[in-house]
C-alpha cells in the first residue's frame, strides 16, 4: 500500500520535478538527478505524507538536497581537476613523441599479452620486477622466466626489424 502512494506522489509530481532541476542544474543533468529523487523517496517511503499536497513538497524537499549534493561533487570534481592541472603544469613532461620507439612498440605488439606487460611495467612504468609480478598477480619466480623470454623474443624480433632495414 504504501509503494501505490510513492507511484502517485512521484507520477504527480515529476514533470514539475524534472522542471526544478532543469532550471538549477540544466537538461543534461535533470534527469540523473530526477531519478536520485526517485531513489531517495523510495528509501525513505515510510516518510511519505498522507496528504497529496504536502507529499509533493515532501518531494521537492529531497530534490533540493538531491540537487545540493550534486552541487557540492561538482565542486569537488572542479576542485580536484584544478589541482591536477597544476600538478601536470610543475611535472616535467615524461612522455616521448609518438614517433620515438615506433619499432620497439611494434615488436611489443608482436610477444604474448603477458610478456608484453612485463617489458612495459619493469621499463615504461619503472617498476621492480618484484612489483611487476605483484601488479601481474603472479609469482616472483614466474615474472623472472616470463620477463627472459619476453627480453630475449624482443631481442630477437628487434634483430629482424633492424635486419630487415639494412637489406632494403
Amino acid at each position: 500500500m504504501r509503494e501505490d502512494a510513492v507511484v502517485a506522489a512521484i507520477s504527480h509530481a515529476s514533470i514539475d520535478l524534472l522542471a526544478y532541476f532543469e532550471y538549477r542544474a540544466g537538461r543534461d543533468d535533470a534527469p540523473d538527478l530526477l531519478a536520485e529523487t526517485m531513489t531517495t523517496a523510495w528509501r525513505r517511503a515510510g516518510s511519505l505524507p498522507t496528504d497529496p499536497e504536502q507529499a509533493r513538497m515532501w518531494l521537492f524537499g529531497i530534490a533540493r538536497l538531491v540537487l545540493a549534493n550534486a552541487e557540492r561533487a561538482g565542486r569537488r570534481r572542479l576542485r580536484l581537476a584544478s589541482k591536477l592541472r597544476d600538478l601536470t603544469r610543475s611535472a616535467p613532461v615524461t612522455a616521448p613523441p609518438a614517433d620515438v620507439g615506433v619499432e620497439v612498440r611494434d615488436a611489443l605488439g608482436r610477444l604474448s599479452p603477458d610478456h608484453a606487460e612485463l617489458i612495459r611495467l619493469v621499463h615504461w612504468d619503472g617498476l621492480t620486477l618484484v612489483e611487476a609480478a605483484e601488479v601481474c598477480g603472479i609469482p616472483a619466480s614466474t615474472a623472472r622466466g616470463r620477463y627472459q623470454a619476453a627480453k630475449r623474443q624482443l631481442r630477437e624480433l628487434l634483430d629482424s626489424n633492424f635486419a630487415l632495414e639494412v637489406a632494403e
